[in-house]
């Protein structure tokens, strides 16, 4: 398929709100090939439509056990608590020390528009969560207690 440029701060589509996906079709489907190929272009663990410049409510992910897609992803639980170090590609030469919860349950539509329901703990649930947020326009560093930026 296609490999899209990743948009950067201070690019207005990372803050705006995604609008959720009301129809699947072709559209969508050739959306979540190109994320899926940007992805690992670029070697994310995850991404967020608005990332490529695309304004709605679509994630994909692979933190090494294959590739998951998620349509119109929703948080429906969550418990405990991790501190961690999370980057962006979005917000290059950064990274930052997030706060976010050990453990998530997200329910979502998969590319068939069948209900799905996600769990993560450690690192999945940290990228869930980072790339939904990136649905609502709220970046790492918002979240962050300290960021650091590389100077080279």
């Amino acid at each position: 398929m296609a490999v899209y440029q990743v948009v950067a701060v201070p690019d207005e589509v990372l803050r705006t709100r995604a609008k959720p996906v009301t129809k699947i079709n072709q559209g969508v489907l050739r959306l979540l090939e190109n994320m899926r190929d940007t992805l690992y272009e670029m070697e994310g663990l995850g991404l967020a439509a608005p990332q490529i410049g695309v304004g709605r409510r679509v994630i994909v992910y692979d933190v090494g056990e294959g590739l998951v897609e998620a349509i119109n992803p929703v948080v429906v639980e969550q418990e405990g608590e991790q501190t961690g170090m999370e980057a962006c590609l979005s917000v290059p030469n950064a990274r930052g020390r997030v706060t976010r919860a050990q453990r998530v349950v997200v329910e979502a539509l998969n590319r068939y528009g069948e209900a799905i329901r996600l769990e993560g703990e450690g690192l999945v649930a940290r990228v869930l969560q980072h790339e939904i947020d990136h649905l609502d326009g709220i970046l790492f560093v918002d979240r962050a207690e300290w960021v650091e930026r590389d100077r080279a």
